[in-house]
């Protein structure tokens, strides 16, 4: 996914801005805007998976250790 973000991002700020139409404008501006929500999206999804290997391996570690009892 980063690929993509970043061949778009060099595909946008490539547009010469100052040959658009106004339609053409405000579509560049909605592409903008959806951009960067894509990023903040794609850094959470990274955090959520983060956060969910931590998860993961706490609960195995608690599945090996017999749920952390015995000791």
């Amino acid at each position: 996914m980063a690929d993509t973000i970043a061949e778009t991002v060099d595909l946008l700020y490539g547009v010469n801005q100052e040959t658009l139409t106004v339609e053409q404008q405000i579509s560049l501006g909605q592409a903008y805007a959806t951009l960067a929500q894509a990023e903040q999206l794609h850094r959470l999804n990274e955090q959520l998976h983060g956060i969910h290997q931590i998860l993961s391996a706490s609960a195995l570690r608690a599945a090996v250790d017999g749920g952390g009892t015995g000791r």
